[in-house]
Parts: structure tokens; C-alpha cells; sequence
């Protein structure tokens, strides 16, 4: 049977007149919260590559690579402006000046990179 600190699945076969039917019974309240926090970590990885791409992309832009007037390349970086800003502009405002140089994505990578550190070693041992 299961007991309370048991984490492993119990499988159970009922027994139906012409065929077996498996049935696996699964901690729903320990995988749900295991998954949430799979989720987050995805959506910090993937915001980091969207963090990345906006860099190259600004880099394009200042160095005449892309035409931002041609309709495709205007959306694309448009959406990564709006996506990538909100959590830009606080950095910004804190860092000083360094001329031509913005390093607010790095320190924003490095910040995400610390929480999904935070998020892995002290919540997700403690949810299982």
C-alpha cells in the first residue's frame, strides 16, 4: 500500500470481463508543483535567449546590417523592444553611464540565472 513519505506511484490493475485495464494512481499534489516550477524555469530560460536575441538584434541595428524600415525586421524588433524593455528600464535607471556601452541585459541574465540557481536548489528539493 502507500504511505504518507511514500513518493512512488502505485499501479493498480482492475480486473474488466474481457481485458485488464492499467492504471497508474500518481501523486497529483507533489508532480503539480514539480511542474509548475519546471514551467517557470523554462519561461526564465527562454526570456534569457529573448534577452540574447534583442542584443544582437540592437547590434544589428546600430551597425546598418538591417534596414528597421522593411516591415518584417521592424515587427521583429519591435516585439523584442516590448518584450525585453519592461524589465530593462529599472537596470538602467540604476546603472551609471557608461557611454556607448549598455550592459543592463547582462545583468539581467546573471539575475535570472541567480533566481533559477535560488529556484533549483532551495524550493524544488523541498517540493518532492
Amino acid at each position: 500500500m502507500c504511505r504518507d513519505g511514500d513518493s512512488s506511484p502505485v499501479v493498480l490493475v482492475y480486473v474488466v470481463p474481457s481485458r485488464y485495464i492499467l492504471c497508474t494512481i500518481l501523486r497529483s499534489d507533489r508532480h503539480s508543483m514539480r511542474a509548475l516550477f519546471l514551467v517557470i524555469d523554462l519561461a526564465l530560460e527562454i526570456y534569457i535567449w529573448v534577452l540574447i536575441a534583442a542584443a544582437i538584434f540592437s547590434w544589428l541595428v546600430a551597425f546598418n546590417v538591417v534596414n528597421v524600415r522593411n516591415s518584417v525586421v521592424g515587427a521583429i524588433g519591435d516585439f523584442l523592444y516590448r518584450v525585453t524593455e519592461p524589465a530593462l528600464r529599472p537596470i538602467r535607471t540604476v546603472m551609471p553611464n557608461l557611454g556607448g556601452i549598455d550592459i543592463s541585459p547582462v545583468i539581467l541574465i546573471l539575475l535570472i540565472i541567480f533566481i533559477r540557481y535560488c529556484i533549483a536548489l532551495y524550493i524544488l528539493p523541498y517540493v518532492f
